[in-house]
């Protein structure tokens, strides 16, 4: 499936001449047994599956995401709700499932049919269902169409939250959905009105002010130094973050990256922030995992302390003050 607009199916978004629809994917045993092998690999605390759409693979999600629980990692599933979504994955503790709605209805059905919100209505009535929404230049010019797209969906019971993103393009684009400067500033101030008279609005103020002033390099983005983005052949690497090719980081509105943003800003003792606890962390796990490889190619030292590896952020389990942190 394709969306208008959609950041996967750039002409950048592999950084390379390769094209998503270049890419050979999996189905069946083979997608789920290489799946679990990444999880097992990298043991993440948290694994996303997006698209295209993942109900594509509807039978196979439906092994998958108990066997992923069972691991004790937390799971999104992104979609646009073109099936049903089972009223069995709400057992499942760990799992969140995401929406994405592109607006009210005559603009999202023109360009996610046939996900339609009168499918999607009928795909999410036994299920629970976080909705996001990218907010693009066509939506912030529209006074009001925030407070009435909230009105419509979060009086829904199937609704737990709702999350919006800002139109993030790539470095040198000119995408109709771009926010000139002065929306975006609109779109900040109106957000932290909304978040007060919508409860389901789970966007603490704290967030939304970071889209004031986001992250303004890959380096400096704590979302896209925790994140490792594999595309659908599970072997090509989307960088530097989930956009691929070249994101203008300057106008990045994801509320992914946001959310780590406004953790890094808090503060822990004093000045020192968690964010620079967090930076240091990463440095050092770094370069000790550089020094492990070298050891590899002669014996195991076994006087070098075990500790070290507390400041390897891919290894939470041995660093409990970096898990609450």
């Amino acid at each position: 499936m394709r969306c208008p607009g959609c950041y996967a199916f750039d002409a950048a978004h592999l950084g390379s001449q390769t094209q998503l629809r270049d890419l050979s994917d999996f189905r069946g045993e083979a997608l789920i047994t290489r799946v679990l092998a990444l999880l097992d690999e990298h043991k993440p605390l948290h694994v996303s599956l997006v698209g295209g759409d993942p109900l594509v693979r509807y039978r196979e999600l439906d092994s998958l995401l108990p066997q992923i629980e069972s691991r004790g990692i937390h799971t999104q599933v992104v979609t646009s709700a073109f099936r049903e979504i089972p009223s069995a994955w709400k057992a499942l503790k760990k799992l969140n499932v995401v929406v994405s709605i592109d607006g009210l209805q005559p603009e999202h059905d023109a360009r996610r049919k046939p996900a339609t919100y009168e499918r999607i209505l009928n795909n999410i009535r036994n299920a629970n269902i976080t909705i996001h929404c990218t907010i693009t230049s066509q939506i912030a010019g529209r006074p009001g169409y925030l407070d009435e797209f909230l009105g419509f969906w979060c009086r829904r019971p199937e609704i737990v939250k709702v999350w919006f993103s800002i139109f993030t393009p790539q470095r040198g684009a000119t995408d109709p959905e771009i926010l000139s400067p002065s929306q975006r500033v609109a779109t900040i101030a109106y957000l932290k009105r909304l978040r007060v008279k919508f409860p389901k609005l789970d966007m603490p103020e704290s967030v939304i002010q970071e889209l004031a002033a986001p992250p303004q390099h890959p380096d400096a983005c704590i979302f896209a130094r925790t994140t490792k983005i594999i595309s659908a052949d599970l072997n090509t690497l989307v960088t530097p973050c989930q956009f691929g090719g070249v994101p203008d980081c300057a106008q990045c509105g994801c509320i992914a990256s946001m959310g780590l943003a406004a953790v890094g800003h808090h503060r822990v003792a004093g000045p020192l922030t968690a964010g620079q606890i967090f930076m240091a962390s990463d440095r050092v796990g770094k370069l000790w995992r550089i020094f492990q490889r070298k050891l590899l190619r002669k014996p195991l030292n076994r006087s070098v302390p075990s500790a070290f590896n507390i400041l390897a952020p891919e290894e939470p389990e041995r660093a409990p003050w970096l898990r609450r942190t």
